[in-house]
């Protein structure tokens, strides 16, 4: 019955005990506010093992961080995210035409235009042009290559950030820049 924990390595059984251990102190934590809720005080025992939970979840929360990021930025160095959307925009090539020839014939600003002659047959060439385009631009491994250093630059820069606990000091989110006055409102 023992064998499978002879068979774990030294870093499993660690992370087993660590869980035992946190799990534990999760469950005292648990029942120690479910007893104080049922109006009886909470056992001295309880609440250390309460303490010892949020230590220990204070503890390893930045490494398990750092390791998660790691684990990400491995990934993401697998991953050919350009040629995925350059797929998904051959595969919604009609719909997006369609979306293209829409929005232009909506918008204010080309209403004196719109009456010219063959101003839908401009607009649908431009829009298969620019699709066009865009699909060749997403299928070219440059772009794939700028696309990975972002993603690269972006995720060490987070790691670096976690490491010297930069976010720490912060003590909240600056609001977003509104929007210039009339422009567009993206709809949901």
């Amino acid at each position: 019955m023992t064998q499978w924990l002879e068979d774990l390595s030294t870093l499993q059984v660690l992370l087993l005990v660590v869980a035992v251990l946190v799990g534990g102190s999760v469950l005292a934590a648990l029942l120690g506010a479910l007893l104080v809720r049922m109006g009886m005080r909470r056992p001295w025992v309880l609440r250390l093992a309460s303490r010892l939970a949020f230590k220990g979840l204070e503890l390893i929360k930045r490494p398990l961080t750092i390791t998660v990021l790691d684990e990400v930025a491995a990934v993401m160095r697998t991953g050919h995210y350009t040629k995925n959307i350059s797929d998904a925009l051959i595969e919604n090539h009609d719909e997006l035409k369609a979306l293209v020839a829409e929005k232009v014939r909506e918008d204010p600003n080309a209403r004196l235009v719109s009456r010219l002659p063959g101003y839908d047959t401009i607009v649908s060439e431009v829009t298969e042009t620019t699709l066009r385009v865009m699909i060749e631009m997403l299928s070219d491994p440059r772009t794939d290559e700028l696309v990975s250093d972002l993603l690269r630059n972006n995720l060490e820069q987070i790691r670096v950030a976690v490491r010297q606990r930069d976010h720490e000091q912060l003590e909240g989110h600056e609001p977003a820049d509104p929007a210039p006055p009339g422009a567009p409102r993206p709809t949901v």
